[in-house]
């Protein structure tokens, strides 16, 4: 039996967030929203909306910490009320609320795997974005030596917390928008399953994009870099895990 919440980090992405918690509410969940470091006007929506549903809990700071920091407070605050797991998913109503229920139900059967979502996209997709993540999903599969992870950039997972809490504490994971990837192949590293669970990711035209072209790429980048060199001293780790696995 699992003990799930929902968390959804939010930087000045209040648009789409009373219809994405109205949608919440049929899945019966409890929801964190983590509000990193919103405008005014912005956090003022975000407080009102919030307030409007019952078993939604708000936590809110200055000055914005970045995408990743706002996921991990989240799964912090759902650790210490006791839940087992958590249902990470984005403010602007990008991932398909209905794939719940597929997320929990392989969560139930596989209680210590990570379930990602591999995004399925409609004509709203950025075609240069489209094509650039490819980059990183090949990196990955070289960090992982293998193809276990389909896509390590989608926003849309449901985590164990007993795998995520311990990368968390040691404070080792990106805080932007390198956290996704970052946090996926190091729970890789240390054996977590990964199962990957295709879903509908749509680009709402009229929700700004929080990624800073520059800026994030080049923590992305970083990331790489740093995960390349984590790889090579796995090295004997990943061959006999390879092997093991011919093995059988």
């Amino acid at each position: 039996m699992i003990d799930c919440a929902v968390v959804i980090p939010v930087y000045n992405h209040h648009h789409k967030l009373a219809e994405l918690l109205t949608l919440l509410t049929a899945q019966q969940l409890p929801v964190f929203i983590v509000d990193d470091g919103s405008d005014p006007a912005s956090l003022a929506k975000v407080k009102k909306i919030s307030a409007a549903f019952e078993g939604v809990i708000l936590c809110a700071y200055q000055p914005n910490k970045g995408k990743g920091a706002a996921v991990m407070k989240g799964m912090a605050l759902a650790h210490q009320a006791g839940h087992s797991h958590v249902i990470q998913i984005d403010a602007d109503l990008q991932h398909d609320v209905a794939d719940i229920p597929q997320f929990l139900e392989l969560a139930k059967k596989h209680p210590n795997a990570c379930i990602c979502g591999v995004p399925v996209y409609d004509d709203s997709v950025d075609k240069g974005r489209f094509y650039a993540r490819y980059i990183t999903h090949v990196w990955v599969w070289i960090h992982t030596w293998s193809m276990d992870i389909k896509d390590s950039m989608c926003g849309f997972r449901c985590y164990p917390l007993s795998a995520v809490m311990p990368l968390i504490n040691k404070k080792i994971i990106g805080e932007r928008m390198n956290f996704d990837t970052d946090i996926i192949v190091k729970m890789h590293w240390q054996g977590t399953a990964v199962i990957n669970l295709p879903t509908h990711v749509v680009y709402h035209s009229d929700v700004p994009s929080n990624f800073r072209m520059f800026k994030d790429n080049v923590a992305i980048t970083w990331t790489h870099t740093q995960l390349f060199f984590g790889m090579l001293i796995r090295i004997p780790k990943l061959l006999f895990k390879k092997l093991k696995g011919k093995g059988h």
